[in-house]
This record gives structure tokens, C-alpha cells and sequence, in this order.
């Protein structure tokens, strides 16, 4: 694995926890320290992509209040499934 490649997904694990909206802390911190070791390069892009969204906007994606835009829209239903599970207490 690349140093470079490393220093992404260390970088993105704190974006994802630093957000401004807690319950973004949340869903986007626990899928990035559970998730980011094991993607790939173009996984990687694309997380590193949704990180630069906005929160509100990730908010609505992820609670289905919007609708997501077609290249974050499988991101967004994995982490959607996980704040469901999360908010039920599974």
C-alpha cells in the first residue's frame, strides 16, 4: 500500500468525525474507521467526494428528505441502511 494512499484514508477518518452536524460525526466517522482500510483507490475518490458535500445536504441524502445525486446514491443507501440499523439499536 502506498504511503500516499495511507495518508488519504488518515486524513478522510478525521474529516468524517469533524463534520459540524453531529449526527454526520456519527454516521460518517463510524463508517469511515470501519470501512476506509479496506477500499480502494476510486472508493477512496468517491468518499474523499461526499466528505466535500455539504451537511445539510448529506443530511437529507442520507434520511431520504432528497433525493441523492446519482454518483453518491450507493454510498448514500449504505450509509443510510447503517443509520437505520444504528438508530434502531442494532
Amino acid at each position: 500500500m502506498s504511503a500516499d494512499l495511507e495518508t488519504r484514508r488518515k486524513r478522510l477518518r478525521i474529516r468524517a468525525w469533524r463534520r459540524g452536524i453531529k449526527e454526520m460525526d456519527l454516521i460518517l466517522g463510524g463508517y469511515a474507521d470501519e470501512m476506509l482500510a479496506g477500499m480502494e483507490a476510486d472508493e477512496i475518490a468517491l468518499f474523499e467526494a461526499l466528505l466535500g458535500e455539504n451537511d445539510h445536504d448529506l443530511f437529507q441524502w442520507v434520511t431520504g428528505q432528497v433525493a441523492a445525486p446519482p454518483r453518491f446514491a450507493p454510498l448514500i443507501a449504505i450509509l443510510s441502511s447503517r443509520a437505520a440499523i444504528a438508530s434502531s439499536g442494532g
